[in-house]
């Protein structure tokens, strides 16, 4: 059995990273589509045609489940794949709900990290105004932060300057929680953790979306009888990229050891 986890690029690798510390008896495929990162400045109906494009790529290599590990790719396409295919799928959405809630009692704003796509997308507007009624999440487009990610810039001192530029403008004594709205954004936990003010909480989605993927597999009746085997593809077909998957995974298990 394989579990498929796609992106548009190497972001997805923090939720496989995920997958492989509570599902390690399982083998993945994870997918890049390489030929079209970033999504989050792009048009939407372009995002939907790769992803259909990249998921198609993968059902030839014969995926049992999938996971699609980038917020823009499910809130623009989640749907018709799950019209398209019966497999299970699982897509991501940014962890408001929980953040709101984990910050009700504190009187703090909510920081939403998101591609500017995202947080244009009327998906997006659906989930905030469904879980916050205080009116206490904000929200921050970083269209540059992907290309950051892709290059593996990781850097501390350039990444927490950039960080720093981005949020000159928000008082964080306001702010109790940042959600990270974006797979590649967890790659930046440890530079974030060392800039932020300590009382600031940072949390994602990769967690629960692979509960929910657990639990689907359970339901689906999808045996957990692999070897945690890593298979990687991209629709550039580049190996220098396909080199690059395995270094960003091993980057960024290494942050959640």
């Amino acid at each position: 059995m394989t579990i498929g986890f796609f992106d548009s690029g190497i972001g997805g690798l923090s939720v496989l990273a995920e997958a492989l510390r509570r599902l390690p008896a399982q083998d993945y495929l994870y997918m890049a589509d390489t030929l079209h990162v970033p999504y989050g400045t792009k048009e939407k109906d372009d995002v939907k045609a790769y992803v259909m494009d990249s998921v198609s790529m993968m059902m030839e290599r014969g995926i049992d489940a999938l996971v699609v590990a980038c917020n823009t790719a499910t809130s623009i396409a989640v749907n018709e794949l799950r019209e398209v295919y019966s497999l299970p799928i699982v897509g991501m959405e940014p962890a408001v709900k929980p953040a709101v809630e984990m910050n009700h009692a504190t009187g703090k704003r909510v920081l939403v990290f998101a591609t500017p796509l995202t947080l244009q997308l009327p998906k997006y507007y659906a989930l905030v105004s469904r879980v916050d009624e205080g009116g206490i999440v904000d929200s921050l487009p970083l269209p540059e932060l992907v290309r950051y990610c892709e290059n593996l810039q990781f850097d501390k001192e350039v990444m927490a300057q950039y960080f720093r530029e981005k949020l000159a403008d928000y008082n964080l004594d306001d702010y109790g929680i940042i959600v990270l709205g974006c797979t590649h954004y967890p790659f930046y936990k440890n530079v974030l953790r060392e800039l932020l003010p300590p009382h600031i909480q940072i949390v994602d989605g990769n967690a629960g979306t692979v509960r929910r993927l657990s639990a689907l597999l359970t339901r689906s009746g999808i045996a957990h009888n692999g070897t945690g085997r890593v298979s990687f593809m991209c629709s550039g077909n580049e190996p220098a990229y396909l080199d690059k998957m395995q270094t960003a995974l091993a980057f960024v298990r290494e942050l959640n050891d």
